[in-house]
């Protein structure tokens, strides 16, 4: 099975996509310099549209088709990710416990870390137990950005 690899523009810069028929296997941004695919491959093509509609505030759930790669401990906190709801936040303790592992919070931390589907796994909406922003592989000012897309109360520009 062929691997495809595009690089798409959106408001937090390029995003690095690769995937397969069997799912996307990751989604990073990146701050380097890189030309943008013009002709999307048709394994990938929903995930560019749903990513679309969440930059156009018209998605708040994805539902592509993912492949993550990890261990058995990464998967199941990634999964553990993906139900904590668009708008809403969880510690890393939270989330710990949630995984029945509540001392092993570094060790969740670095399994969200690892996470390669930035926004379809939503390690963003994992914050530091005294509500700081804490890690994230994107950029924290992603990290900000992203949280700020998803809440109720959005900044209004006064110009």
């Amino acid at each position: 099975m062929k691997l495809e690899k595009i690089a798409v523009a959106t408001p937090l810069g390029i995003a690095k996509i690769n995937g397969d028929a069997d799912g996307v296997r990751s989604l990073i941004f990146t701050d380097k310099k890189s030309p943008v695919t013009k002709v999307i491959p048709e394994v990938l093509q929903e995930c560019v549209t749903q990513l679309e509609e969440y930059f156009n505030g018209t998605r708040t759930e994805f539902t592509v088709k993912i492949n993550p790669q990890g261990t058995e401990f990464q998967r199941k906190t990634w999964k553990s990710l993906q139900a904590i709801s668009y708008g809403k936040t969880m510690s890393y303790l939270e989330q710990s416990k949630v995984l029945n592992k509540p001392k092993a919070i570094r060790a969740v931390a670095n399994a969200n870390g690892k996470n390669l589907l930035a926004i379809i796994i939503p390690c963003h909406r994992v914050i530091g137990t005294d509500g700081s922003l804490t890690g994230y592989a994107g950029g924290l000012w992603r990290k900000k950005w992203l949280l700020e897309h998803e809440s109720e109360n959005k900044q209004q520009s006064l110009f």
